[in-house]
């Protein structure tokens, strides 16, 4: 069975690329919908993904979706020939408007939905390596990129060290933005310190250990791109196909500003 969590990083991500710049041209709220649903769906079906962290990460973005469309619904342009769909005082929304806000909102959810999948069905390691083994990146930045990553934790429990020295110590609690700036002070230069003896010694640790950033060398991940990735990108593209297809059989597939 097809599982997200085992196919390539860098198909995947280009997947979402790939869906976004079309999903971009289509001017009409049944498109996004549809294909909404198709990555609710693939993601349920596909993905281990609890409902919780729908419901978690999903909000935010909802907010956002909304605040468009209720911009764009009040503000937009129209037609003469547009019908008003709900006119109080000097609000009034048209038909036009409307369906340009909830294009353009559903078109947020679209968006953030298909990158869910990506964030919550990837390792960002696998990522930097299939970066360099498809997408050619310098092994220098792509190492340069994981150190960096694995430094927040470490970074993370010395900053929460320092706090509770602070507090051992009698340090009041700052009270004002002037104070908490000048606390933060306290904290920024002894982390930085921390992270340019940490680099160092990854990079002292990595230079004896023969790494020269040449392309030509092996991995301990070797992540290929194999049938299930070419049948992922398939599934996807069907469901634009589909979003597409239904939107145009209902007489509302707009792209741009062309009806078709």
């Amino acid at each position: 069975m097809l599982r997200l969590e085992q196919l390539n990083p860098a198909v995947k991500a280009a997947t979402i690329v790939v869906c976004v710049l079309v999903l971009a041209l289509f001017y009409d709220p049944w498109t996004p919908l549809l294909f909404l649903a198709w990555t609710w769906g693939t993601g349920m079906l596909f993905g281990r993904i609890h409902w919780k962290k729908w419901v978690l990460f999903f909000p935010p973005f909802l907010l956002f979706a909304f605040g468009y469309f209720w911009t764009v619904a009040l503000f937009a342009g129209a037609s003469e020939t547009s019908s008003v769909w709900w006119e109080w005082g000097w609000i009034r929304i048209t038909q036009e408007g409307l369906d340009k806000g909830l294009s353009l909102g559903l078109r947020v959810l679209a968006f953030a939905s298909i990158s869910f999948i990506f964030v919550f069905t990837t390792d960002p390691v696998h990522f930097i390596y299939s970066l360099m083994r498809q997408c050619k990146l310098p092994p220098k930045l792509a190492y340069g990129i994981l150190a960096g990553f694995r430094f927040m934790p470490s970074l993370r429990e010395e900053f929460a060290i320092m706090k509770k020295a602070h507090m051992i110590r009698g340090v009041d609690r700052a009270k004002g933005w002037r104070e908490r700036a000048k606390r933060l002070g306290r904290y920024v230069i002894p982390l930085l310190a921390a992270a340019i003896r940490k680099a160092e010694r990854t990079a002292m640790a990595m230079e004896s250990k023969g790494f020269t950033g040449d392309r030509n060398r092996t991995y301990y991940y070797d992540m290929k791109v194999t049938g299930k990735d070419g049948m992922y990108v398939a599934w996807m593209l069907v469901g634009l196909i589909i979003s597409v297809t239904v939107s145009w059989k209902l007489g509302t597939l707009t792209l741009y500003r062309i009806q078709l």
